[in-house]
């Protein structure tokens, strides 16, 4: 059950997956994966039955049975732990969690946040992988070769202007999921992902029109069925961290280097792109 370099990539076959955020982008691209290369039954979670319905047509008749959903916010503690009750008198018996529901708030100068904004951001992207392991912990360590992987980003390894409330709640989980790596070592599999910009719906809450600022983040985003199929390895060879996309690697490599004044270029960078999805960041 320990992380390993060489390990067997079929360990996840038939398993019982819980995945966050499994109505679209990278959720419904790795609990597909998960159902349709690995045999697994997959419980998703998410809050648009729109979106799961969809989701469910697109996997087909062949594959279908073997998904299914609970609508719930993620950020609410007392949903998890009822979502918990419900799936183990249904006798299901989950053996790995993927943390994977997340929003990124609009890019803003801190003082331009709300504090509903703040801890919208804090809530959904932290507590609820919080609250996941901490209701399914127990659960999950009572099955054969168990794992929780929190698909963080990479704004957990340096932070740009504009995405405090982003960057400090992905920082925290990637703190808190590599205390988890430590504490369970030899337990369970514990892996954390960073991806980089990702083209998925995640920016349908940024002023953007469509425009100049659209092709921007285009241009530095990976697709998404790209991005999936890398995590999809990272996670089938047990790799503890996982780092994915030319501007994640860009901004590791960057911070590691100038940990000061990596940040404040890549910033830079940001305020002479001119675009209007930056403009509470660097605009009076």
């Amino acid at each position: 059950m320990s992380d390993c370099r060489f390990c067997n990539p079929n360990w996840i076959d038939g398993k019982t997956v819980i995945v966050t955020g499994a109505s679209g982008g990278m959720g419904a691209g790795i609990a597909a994966s998960l159902i349709k290369n690995h045999g697994c039954e997959v419980i998703g979670v998410a809050r648009s039955e729109t979106k799961m319905l969809k989701f469910i047509e697109e996997l087909g008749p062949d594959y279908a049975q073997q998904f299914s959903y609970k609508l719930f916010d993620v950020s609410d503690k007392e949903a998890w732990e009822s979502f918990a009750k419900e799936i183990t008198e249904a006798g299901k018996r989950p053996s790995v969690l993927i943390n994977n529901a997340g929003i990124l708030p609009k890019f803003k100068r801190f003082d331009r946040y709300s504090y509903e904004e703040i801890e919208r951001a804090m809530n959904i992207n932290f507590y609820s992988c919080v609250y996941g392991v901490k209701t399914f912990l127990p659960l999950l360590l009572e099955q054969n070769d168990p794992a929780i992987i929190n698909v963080d980003s990479s704004a957990a390894l340096m932070t740009l202007a504009g995405t405090s409330m982003y960057s400090a709640s992905k920082a925290a989980l990637k703190g808190f999921t590599e205390a988890l790596r430590v504490e369970f070592k030899g337990k369970m599999y514990v892996g954390l992902v960073c991806p980089g910009f990702t083209k998925t719906d995640i920016f349908r809450d940024q002023k953007n029109d469509g425009g100049k600022g659209q092709k921007v983040m285009d241009m530095i985003s990976t697709d998404c069925d790209r991005m999936v199929k890398m995590i999809m390895f990272g996670i089938e060879h047990k790799r503890p961290m996982m780092v994915h996309g030319l501007d994640a690697h860009a901004m590791s490599a960057f911070n590691r280097l100038l940990p000061v004044k990596g940040s404040e270029l890549f910033s830079l960078v940001m305020k002479m792109a001119d675009i209007d999805l930056f403009n509470e960041v660097f605009k009076d």
